[in-house]
């Protein structure tokens, strides 16, 4: 750990963490952005710089990003990021009522606690899931990879026949370039750069950065006229009375539900906002301006961070979207989450896990300093800033292999990420897909060739079994759910009709 430490503070490694949070923060602030689009659109820069300092700015827009969130949320009722959502719904009321510097304080507190708390939750239980998956072998791997694969299920948000759909789409993506045992080219069309597949990069900047100013640019400005001043930005000792309870379980709650595969800072946040709504002794407040509604929802989202880290870092399986894309970071600086990277480069683990400490840290002074300033970030012409937007992506992808094929690539499929969001499809199915297909088909081949041929070894190793009855209850469930999500929203619809019919 000391060594670790030494190896964090040499060179400009925490001013480059600083820098990020900061960052962080400012992209989380502006409506639009979101921290997907943080680190997608900063990962080509990472490309020159060593593989710590790379994952420290990272790690730190990813930080800086979920708190940033909060201050669009607040302040115009416009998230900043998806896990923001519940944010809005009692910071709004308070900034309506000439509190907006308290929710935004409140927020910013609330969140660190969250980060804090997850990331030493990460330090304890992700060296014990790794020591774990050193059992694996390829039929393991495999399973592990389709256990991944069922996260699409979860991650399919209204349509699970649409999500299934981008998944497949993804595996399918995943098979361009050489064939991983025979080294063979499939569906490269004489294209020499496609012979090493699709850069990952490329496409994720594509799909998140690109594709989400596209689809924003057809929306209509939101309303800035009810910006206000920001006035106070400290609570008061009755406030952390009335907050303590509430974010210590969202912490909890946040922590627990980030760590399982595809599910968000979205759901958690709102799970949390229920369960504070549960346990409070003001229930009726929540939706007005309830600080205890406010202070779970934003510690949740935060607390979401290092969870989804636990099983990015052991299993190589990304918790969300934005561990999805620091996921190919990683890979593209040589380092593959997994077991091994426990017994290979604990140094380097460990200090991910002191940076991440240090960066939801860095997250308090920050924020609450430059809170009055970071606001201002709201009132950002969309003219200025999705044009710069656009110049980041083509330089980024240009940057990596110094190829125009890769601009190409970028642009393709930033009109595919715009197509499918004004589809209702989703995106991160699609991400998955790309990113697991290649571990999915190299170790389905290997495990076979070992077992000659059999299908057996899937049922006779007990943990790869396990896993993939872990995934079709996963797939089973999400399906329920969906079904009954459906049926509760026909019965709904009736309801609405025949009280309009008997009106």
């Amino acid at each position: 750990m000391t060594e670790a430490l030494r190896e964090l503070m040499t060179g400009n490694t925490v001013w480059l963490m600083l820098l990020g949070v900061v960052a962080g923060i400012v992209i989380g602030a502006l409506p639009g952005l979101t921290a997907t689009m943080g680190v997608a659109l900063l990962v080509p820069f990472t490309f020159w710089l060593p593989t710590l300092p790379a994952l420290m700015v990272l790690l730190g827009v990813y930080v800086g990003a979920m708190y940033g969130g909060a201050i669009p949320a607040v302040l115009i009722r416009t998230p900043g990021t998806p896990a923001a959502a519940a944010t809005s719904l009692d910071g709004y009321p308070m900034a309506q009522a000439g509190n907006a510097g308290l929710a935004i304080g409140i927020s910013c507190i609330t969140g660190v606690v969250g980060g804090v708390f997850s990331t030493l939750v990460l330090m304890v239980a992700a060296p014990q899931v790794a020591r774990f998956a050193l059992k694996f072998g390829p039929a393991e791997y495999f399973a592990l990879a389709v256990f991944g694969l069922s996260v699409i299920a979860s991650l399919s948000e209204r349509s699970l026949l649409k999500g299934a759909l981008m998944g497949v789409c993804g595996l399918l993506l995943a098979t361009i370039g050489m064939d991983p045992i025979t080294a063979v080219p499939r569906f490269t069309f004489g294209l020499t750069p496609l012979l090493e597949g699709l850069a990952l990069i490329p496409v994720l900047v594509g799909v998140f950065a690109l594709g989400e100013v596209l689809y924003q640019s057809s929306l209509p400005e939101p309303d800035r006229s009810l910006f206000r001043q920001i006035g106070r930005v400290l609570p008061s000792r009755s406030d952390y009375g009335r907050i303590t309870a509430p974010t210590l379980l969202a912490s909890v709650t946040g922590t627990f539900i980030g760590a399982l595969p595809g599910v968000g800072g979205d759901v958690a946040a709102f799970v949390a906002y229920d369960q504070a709504k549960k346990v409070s002794r003001r229930p009726e407040e929540f939706g007005r301006g309830s600080v205890e509604g406010l202070a779970a929802a934003e510690c949740a989202n935060n607390s979401v961070t290092s969870g989804a880290m636990i099983p990015m870092l052991t299993l190589g399986i990304p918790g969300d979207a934005v561990t999805a894309v620091i996921l190919g970071a990683m890979v593209m600086h040589g380092v593959r989450p997994g077991p091994d990277l426990f017994e290979k480069q604990s140094n380097l683990l460990a200090a991910i896990f002191i940076g991440l400490l240090v960066a939801n840290l860095l997250v308090l002074p920050i924020g609450l300093a430059g809170a009055k300033l970071f606001a201002q970030t709201v009132r950002a012409p969309r003219q200025y800033l999705f044009p710069l937007i656009v110049v980041l992506c083509v330089v980024g992808s240009y940057a990596i292999n110094n190829s125009l094929f890769d601009v190409g690539v970028m642009f393709v499929f930033g009109f595919i990420g715009w197509a499918l969001r004004q589809w209702g499809f989703p995106i991160a199915p699609l991400v998955l897909g790309l990113i697991l297909g290649r571990m999915t088909e190299e170790n389905l081949r290997r495990a076979l060739i070992l077992s000659g041929g059999s299908w057996r070894i899937f049922v006779e190793h007990p943990i790869a079994a396990t896993l993939l009855a872990l995934a079709i209850a996963s797939v089973a469930l999400s399906w329920w759910q969906s079904r009954r999500a459906t049926k509760t929203g026909g019965a709904s619809d009736e309801q609405q009709n025949g009280v309009r019919g008997s009106a």
